[in-house]
């Protein structure tokens, strides 16, 4: 009875640390510049949000394998698969509110013609970070599902956005492996073209004399 009472305590303490590291113990996720740069890849914030759905989804699978072990090192990696999957969520949430939204989805007034498909722009991206919310509160898969399904749909909005604007440094200039050379003959063909100094004496007494 001793012993369960005390498994019971340990893993309270566990589960309140885990919180606590969520909370104020994980990195602040930095989703892109705001100044602006100029500089955008939407494929690879895509890419990457995918990623944090593939994470989280791992996470929870774990979660549930792990939930069932009292031992210290088992409720060790718990701990750490909950913080995980918390981060990777504030991830997307942050890259979907900062970046996308922010500095991607331009606005547009309710007397536009494309005011419609702003609207659904919005609520795509809006699916994502509720998805990752849900994905936080929940240690259900299907959630990690749902996630994964909405950053789908918001790529719709990308797919012919990989470089959108170009950026050229003033002090940025193109290497000497860059550029291109001028085409030139190869040296073992122009030896082969030459003339041998026989061929030339033997032209020279062929020439006709005055």
């Amino acid at each position: 009875m001793k012993n369960s009472a005390h498994t019971t305590v340990v893993r309270a303490r566990l589960w309140i640390a885990a919180l606590a590291l969520s909370a104020w113990g994980a990195p602040a996720a930095v989703a892109h510049c705001q100044v602006p740069c100029g500089i955008y890849d939407d494929q690879a914030r895509v890419a990457r949000l995918l990623e944090d759905a593939a994470t989280i989804e791992k996470a929870m699978a774990q979660i549930q394998e792990l939930s069932g072990k009292n031992d210290a090192q088992s409720l060790n990696q718990l701990t750490r698969w909950v913080t995980t999957k918390e981060q990777h969520a504030s991830h997307i949430i942050a890259v979907v509110a900062e970046y996308f939204l922010a500095q991607r989805v331009k606005p547009q007034a309710p007397s536009v013609v494309s005011y419609d498909d702003y609207l659904k722009t919005l609520a795509d991206h809006h699916a994502v970070v509720v998805a990752a919310m849900k994905a936080k509160q929940n240690t259900d898969p299907q959630h990690a599902q749902s996630l994964r399904k909405a950053i789908d749909r918001l790529a719709t909005h990308y797919q012919e956005h990989a470089h959108v604007e170009t950026y050229s440094h003033p002090h940025t200039q193109p290497s000497a492996q860059s550029a291109t050379p001028p085409p030139t003959q190869p040296a073992a063909q122009e030896q082969q073209d030459a003339p041998s100094p026989e061929a030339v004496q033997e032209m020279e007494l062929k020439e006709p004399t005055e």
